[in-house]
């Protein structure tokens, strides 16, 4: 399987004006192509070698030569297949939400160029690239075997990353890790788990809201095209790389925790994208990163060969009893507590619900060995068969 491996690069004064370079001619190639493709149609041929081999011979593009000639056919093939995806997914065929057309890109955003073997090399603290030569690198960890592509990234912060496409070996599952768990996500704890514990939500966004506020306001005042107003913007983009990093530290090592410590879990497939589009909640739903949380869990249980089960949104996870399934009805938000009307049991009613994502999902016993009715997904399967985890107990 594929994995990525990002370290932080500190390229000098004159390797940035390289890396601009580079920047700027993979985004008029992308540029040049796409408007050839909204004129002509996604159909014409030989748009490679007009954007990029005679645009070199014209004296308006002239300079396309002086930087490396391998992002450009990657920023190329990247369009092409842009456009694919654009396709595929209005003719039904790309499973997932709807892919949009593909657009002009501007200098002003995030900046990238790839390079693929042939035009980097890696060294023990570099990075060398075709007509750039090393750049220093931060090197975390090895990669664990020779990258087939690197992907040079400049974001709004100005900060830059070299992103290192690599083969890795799925690791064989661990038999120390016999439990099973159910989690539920929420805003005031970030996640509720079947066994009781609560992990708090750090509220990264909400921490610097201030801050951000303030630095919003200040760039608003600041006269477009002015130095100032650069200044604003690189200071705003910093704020939000800051939570973004923080947010991600976050995850990694809660996912990594729960993979590690569990054989089997159980989350609930939540429509993110439909709750954000509550004005009260919005905010503190995108701050908390669900979808993040449940992309990289499931990354996960993939590479570590761990059992991921996603059981339905309309399970009435916080309507049922978790000791003997009566349905008590909807509860409004600000009920955290309450008490079964059959069985007399009092719940929390997060961990209630976490314990009825466990049983959805198939991961504890009951009476039929198999969970209530539920539509369940399988997202990360175990090498081995499941009858197998029965016979050690796991399930």
């Amino acid at each position: 399987m594929k994995a990525r491996f990002k370290y932080r690069i500190y390229p000098n004064i004159n390797q940035r004006i390289q890396l601009a370079k580079q920047f700027g001619c993979n985004r008029t190639v992308w540029n040049d192509a796409l408007a050839i493709y909204k004129k002509e149609g996604i159909k014409t041929k030989d748009v490679d070698k007009r954007v990029i081999t005679q645009a070199k011979k014209t004296e308006e593009r002239h300079w396309l030569a002086e930087v490396s000639n391998i992002p450009l056919q990657q920023s190329f093939r990247d369009l092409k297949q842009a456009y694919s995806n654009f396709l595929n997914s209005l003719k039904g065929k790309r499973k997932g939400k709807k892919v949009g057309e593909p657009k002009f890109k501007s200098k002003h955003s995030r900046q990238t160029a790839r390079y693929r073997i042939g035009g980097f090399s890696v060294h023990s603290e570099s990075v060398k690239l075709a007509k750039i030569g090393h750049i220093r690198m931060v090197v975390t960890r090895q990669l664990p075997s020779p990258p087939t592509s690197v992907t040079v990234i400049k974001d709004t912060a100005n900060r830059y990353f070299a992103s290192f496409v690599v083969e890795i070996l799925q690791h064989e599952t661990s038999l120390n890790a016999t439990k099973s768990i159910g989690i539920d996500l929420g805003l005031t704890h970030f996640a509720i788990f079947s066994d009781g514990e609560k992990i708090e939500n750090p509220r990264y966004h909400k921490k610097l809201l201030n801050r951000i506020k303030k630095a919003n306001k200040k760039l608003s005042r600041c006269k477009k095209g002015s130095k100032r107003r650069q200044n604003a913007k690189l200071k705003l983009a910093k704020l939000h790389a800051k939570i973004k990093d923080s947010r991600t530290d976050f995850l990694h090592k809660l996912t990594t925790r729960l993979v590690r410590e569990n054989q089997a879990l159980a989350i609930e497939d939540l429509n993110v994208s439909g709750l954000v589009k509550n004005r009260k909640l919005s905010r503190a739903i995108s701050d908390a990163g669900w979808y993040s949380f449940r992309q990289l869990l499931t990354a996960k249980c993939d590479k570590y060969n761990r059992h991921l089960v996603v059981i339905n949104r309309w399970e009435a996870t916080s309507q049922k009893c978790s000791n003997c399934g009566f349905n008590g009805g909807k509860k409004e938000l600000n009920v955290r507590e309450w008490t079964c009307l059959n069985c007399g049991t009092h719940h929390d009613r997060d961990i209630c619900a976490a314990k009825n994502i466990k049983v959805a999902g198939g991961l504890s016993e009951t009476i039929n060995e198999c969970g209530r009715d539920c539509k369940t997904t399988s997202v990360a399967r175990p090498s081995e068969p499941l009858t197998t985890y029965k016979q050690l107990g796991l399930f």
